[in-house]
């Protein structure tokens, strides 16, 4: 039976190169790379195919070999076919939750795997479960124009959009209304639906909309966002990476801005 070894030495990833440029997961274990130690191995839901999968966390020397490199998780988007980058983020994210949860929250005894994705105390019996973080983005348009932001915590200088975790007792769209209001000083209507994307840095889910502004003068909150403001499709700043949920929304916009004029 094939198995797929998603290989990671903290967040970077082991990728194989192939003769063509091409990049892969190992199938084997028998590979040109020191493995100093293998500090946990995961079995990992089964392809549809039937291959298994394995997310192993591991300290790599790599040798001299050009067949093998370590890729940072995020940059594997740009390297590997979707469906693998998807089930790397899923093993990254089941290695992190691994190691996070050795000890019931409850009452300190050894949490045990008891399937893929739950764990079962030894002592008390408390059962757990991979927790995802769910985040809410969301594209204003005002006529002709989006608002795009700068948070404090981005490493580089592109701009993006207004976002930010969903608070306990909140709905998603509650939660989009007050982000935007917090963030900006802004209210907004015509809320619309985008879509999804696992966003496993380390476990989260980001969930996408769209709205029109509707009142208010922008007012940035100073404690998270360094700068922002409104921009037509002619003077848009740097963007976000293609791999985020943000440069999807807001590239459908342009796309929906060439249709217009």
């Amino acid at each position: 039976m094939l198995t797929q070894f998603f290989i990671f030495d903290r967040d970077n990833i082991l990728l194989e190169k192939k003769e063509s440029g091409e990049y892969s997961i190992p199938i084997s274990l028998d590979i040109d790379v020191n493995i100093k130690s293998s500090n946990n191995v995961i079995d990992v839901t089964k392809l549809k195919d039937g291959t298994a999968v394995k997310a192993i966390d591991a300290s790599i020397e790599l040798n001299d070999s050009s067949k093998y490199e370590l890729c940072t998780l995020r940059n594997s988007f740009y390297k590997l076919a979707y469906d693998n980058y998807i089930m790397a983020g899923k093993c990254h994210e089941l290695l992190f939750w691994d190691k996070t949860t050795k000890y019931c929250g409850i009452c300190g005894s050894r949490m045990e795997m008891t399937s893929t994705i739950s764990k079962r105390c030894t002592g008390c019996g408390h059962q757990i479960w991979p927790q995802l973080a769910p985040a809410v983005i969301v594209l204003i348009q005002r006529g002709k124009e989006i608002l795009l932001v700068h948070a404090k915590n981005f490493k580089t200088d592109f701009y993006g959009l207004v976002s930010g975790f969903v608070e306990t007792g909140e709905t998603l769209e509650h939660a989009v209304h007050r982000e935007v209001m917090e963030e900006t000083g802004l209210t907004i209507g015509n809320l619309q639906y985008f879509g999804s994307q696992p966003w496993p840095y380390p476990s989260g889910i980001m969930v996408g909309f769209m709205a029109d502004y509707k009142a208010g003068e922008l007012k940035l909150q100073e404690d998270e966002l360094s700068y922002g403001g409104w921009f037509t499709k002619e003077n848009l700043p740097k963007l976000p990476e293609n791999l985020s949920i943000a440069r999807q929304i807001i590239n459908f916009w342009l796309k929906q801005q060439k249709q217009i004029s």
